[in-house]
């Protein structure tokens, strides 16, 4: 099991394991393992459910299936005894991050997420992510935290996805009916048969199943993201991870995570603008990897908006060079054309990037 950026998703089950309160009993060694997996080089961001679990007990709500405005106070609560109980078993700090599909769906608001993340994981940073329940309404609501967990997955171009919960992973039979019954270790395609192994979830605080955990999964390996159900209540799966073994469920990626994205940069956007480079700037795309900075673009044009593609071309010989994602607007990006990028905030009034397009955001043609 080879990884370097991997997102891990906590299910409520090992978050606040009677549902009332945190826990420390389970996650004390999946914190561990996320200092473990700093150590050796690589980036972590939780995606980590228990809020509503975690303000159970201190909103009155005197029923066993409360009202959403309810949910969403103990929510509103909870997140705090939640991220309190994570940080205290990290040396290193950590962020909270609470999103919803809307954020999603918004191609600014997404850049933002992404830029964040990026910069969080830059400063060694621990992301916790969750979904913003106290604002959500059902229409901007993911709806569990499995599958925003491999959306969270695909904005910070992860390689891998681990989910974990109380189950080993997917099994041929349900566990709980067939003491018997087989894990299956590796599934290689995703269809209607490995849907049918899904059974219900058994935990009244959980959102979500099997079934929420291989869409989740569906949705990280169209991607080129390794993804893995694992038990995270079993101490030793840790040491399996890290001994290189796949102690649960893997769903295989069709392809790399960094090829699947760049097969999407460079083939399924639409491009609605283009800028002319320096010579300069072209030499430090082509041969050094660098991003494309606001001092070598020497002209712009097209109608786009930040989060959109864009092409660039060599202004000498009119190449076309690469396409990306913008982090500027038309507007702005010919009011800072040509200059410095410490110049961007005495231009505009603020600096939302020092960078016209990230390399991570870009395909050379």
């Amino acid at each position: 099991m080879n990884f370097n950026r991997v997102v891990i998703k906590v299910g409520s089950a090992l978050v606040s394991p009677d549902a009332q309160g945190c826990s420390g009993k389970y996650i004390l060694a999946i914190a561990r393992f996320i200092t473990q997996c700093q150590q050796a080089g690589k980036e972590v961001i939780l995606v980590s459910s228990g809020s509503v679990a975690a303000g159970r007990g201190l909103i009155a709500h005197g029923s066993s299936n409360p009202s959403i405005p309810t949910k969403q106070a103990m929510a509103s609560v909870g997140q705090m005894k939640m991220m309190a109980n994570w940080q205290r078993f990290f040396d290193v700090p950590c962020s909270q991050l609470l999103i919803t599909h809307g954020d999603l769906k918004d191609r600014q608001r997404y850049i933002s997420i992404k830029n964040t993340l990026r910069i969080l994981l830059e400063n060694g940073v621990i992301p916790i992510v969750n979904e913003n329940d106290t604002v959500a309404t059902e229409e901007l609501k993911v709806g569990d935290n499995d599958n925003l967990a491999a959306l969270v997955a695909v904005v910070s171009e992860a390689d891998s996805l681990f989910i974990l919960s109380d189950v080993d992973g997917v099994f041929e039979e349900d566990p709980r009916k067939n003491p018997q019954a087989k894990l299956i270790p590796v599934i290689d395609k995703i269809d209607e048969s490995v849907y049918a192994m899904a059974g219900a979830t058994n935990n009244h605080i959980a959102t979500g199943g099997m079934k929420t955990k291989i869409q989740a999964a569906e949705k990280a390996v169209e991607n080129g993201i390794e993804t893995y159900i694992l038990n995270g209540s079993r101490g030793e799966v840790f040491e399996n991870i890290l001994q290189g073994e796949n102690p649960g469920t893997h769903f295989v990626a069709k392809e790399s995570a960094t090829r699947a994205r760049k097969h999407w940069l460079k083939h399924t956007l639409k491009s609605n603008g283009r800028v002319l480079l320096d010579i300069g700037a072209v030499s430090a795309l082509k041969n050094k990897g660098a991003s494309l900075l606001p001092s070598g673009v020497t002209d712009v044009s097209g109608d786009f908006k930040v989060g959109d593609c864009i092409d660039i071309y060599d202004a000498k010989n009119g190449e076309h060079i690469a396409k990306g994602i913008s982090q500027y607007n038309t507007r702005d990006l010919k009011r800072i054309k040509g200059c410095k990028s410490d110049e961007i905030s005495a231009l505009l009034g603020c600096c939302p990037s020092k960078v016209v397009m990230h390399r991570d955001d870009m395909v050379m043609l």
